[in-house]
């Protein structure tokens, strides 16, 4: 027996999430939330909550290399040409069920996690400016008086607008996230939030 098979249950549910996988995906819903709630009122909270985050999304990178099957980049990364079938089949409401993430939902995770780490990276360089603190402070300050080429690094104006249009972008692709889920959890009669917390999808 394969370890497909031996993952499912006897309720006829296959396990699929590991709890890496689902903590770090409802902790990152919650800090991203949380920080776009409060803003800057509490700065010490919304800075540490944004090392978090780092912390959160780099594990996952690492996890997404290491980690359990339906973690894997591999096991969800496809070729264009595939996500753009996939799309296709999705509008005429044909598209294969995936155990795992769909091509769609794989790209969807490498640009969540890509934004997240631009939004927090933008967030770090507008504390070491507007603090002189966190550990991008000594590169910031050294950029302050470094060449045109570097001024960049040091422009407040432009890492506060850069942080803001990272946050409204990561909020258009939680929308196209969450309308993805509903989508795929209607057409093939599953949910996937459910999914998310227990771990557990019906087996194909």
């Amino acid at each position: 027996m394969n370890k497909a098979r031996d993952s499912i249950e006897a309720n006829g549910e296959q396990r699929v999430w590991d709890p890496i996988v689902r903590i770090g995906h409802w902790l990152l819903v919650v800090g991203f939330f949380t920080n776009y709630v409060m803003e800057d009122e509490w700065l010490s909270l919304h800075v540490w909550i944004g090392y978090s985050l780092i912390a959160i999304v780099l594990f996952r990178i690492v996890w997404g290399l290491v980690g359990t099957r339906h973690a894997r980049f591999s096991d969800f990364l496809r070729s264009p040409a595939v996500v753009l079938a996939y799309l296709r089949d999705l509008a005429r409401g044909a598209a294969r069920r995936y155990v795992g993430h769909n091509p769609a939902g794989g790209v969807m995770i490498v640009l969540l996690l890509a934004c997240m780490l631009g939004l927090t990276f933008s967030g770090l360089i507008l504390y070491a400016l507007e603090e002189q603190a966190g550990p991008l402070a000594a590169w910031v300050a050294e950029a302050e008086h470094a060449t045109a080429t570097t001024l960049w690094a040091a422009d407040e104006h432009f890492w506060e607008e850069a942080h803001e249009v990272m946050v409204n972008v990561m909020l258009g692709l939680v929308v196209l996230h969450v309308l993805g889920v509903f989508v795929s959890s209607r057409l093939h009669g599953e949910n996937l939030v459910r999914a998310m917390i227990t771990g557990r999808k019906p087996a194909p």
